[in-house]
């Protein structure tokens, strides 16, 4: 497995780094797509960004600059609420152009994707709802990010997981309760309660998937049309949780198809 090719900082914090891997190209190519990845692990410390090592190489392989980043953590001092949101919240503004600035003539950050697997999938679409939060958040945005969203099997929706008790209870864990404990929290850190975004949404997600059920995407795709947004799901058959993150399995050109439809125009 390819090691990064550069190794960045976006935050004072230990874990605020980034792994940053190049597409294989000839040079005098045009400045690449970024694709920012953010792991899953229903936002446990024991998963890091190394198991998404493969799937970066992968989508570097594939042409793209892949920023690959890290966050603190449930069980990690500062993790979970409000630490977690805290780190997505400053990489999602300070990743791209950090990027651009330590490469410069090799990415086009106007071109930017936020790519997440599982609880990275709710990370990544969370971030590009915070606009959506009231002003007195110390998340709000005034314009949405200027970016696509790829999730895959994403966990969207945080009261249906704390109800499926996903993760063994890794949403309650996160927040710091169940729904009626914690209503404040949920309404702010809920993807699926900071419709509509506005920002280009694709999600993947396998009919075999036991770790986050279809059915997690499909709540958050059905949350998006009440409001008035279009999101595309894509669901695969005989796909399993895994199978996303893994540039080997039958699911990758899906994954791929994704992101470029994430980039298209709009």
């Amino acid at each position: 497995m390819s090691e990064p090719d550069r190794t960045l900082w976006y935050g004072p914090l230990p874990q605020h780094v980034v792994d940053v891997r190049l597409p294989v190209a000839d040079e005098g190519l045009e400045p690449a797509a970024l694709v920012v990845v953010v792991h899953g692990g229903f936002w446990k410390a024991e998963w890091d960004r190394a198991h998404a090592a493969p799937q970066s190489a992968g989508l570097a392989a594939a042409g793209y600059v892949v920023a690959t980043v890290e966050y603190r953590r449930v069980a990690m001092p500062g993790g979970g609420w409000p630490g977690t949101l805290d780190d997505l919240a400053l990489l999602t503004d300070t990743v791209p152009a950090l990027v651009a600035a330590a490469l410069p003539g090799t990415v086009d950050q106007t071109r930017t994707v936020l790519v997440g697997h599982s609880a990275g999938g709710h990370l990544v679409t969370w971030a590009a709802s915070r606009h959506r939060l009231p002003p007195s958040s110390p998340w709000h945005r005034a314009e949405p990010l200027p970016v696509g969203v790829v999730s895959l099997a994403g966990v969207l929706d945080l009261a249906l997981a704390a109800a499926l008790g996903l993760g063994g209870d890794a949403t309650q864990a996160l927040l710091g309760g169940e729904p009626d404990e914690r209503p404040e929290r949920y309404a702010a850190a809920d993807p699926a309660r900071l419709l509509p975004t506005g920002v280009p949404t694709v999600l993947v997600h396998g009919t075999r998937d036991e770790a986050v059920p279809l059915e997690v995407s499909r709540s958050y795709t059905a949350a998006a049309g009440a409001a008035g947004q279009q999101v595309a799901l894509h669901e695969l058959a005989g796909t399993d949780h895994m199978a996303l993150v893994d540039p080997t399995s039958p699911a990758w050109p899906s994954v791929l198809a994704a992101i470029n439809d994430a980039l298209l125009p709009r």
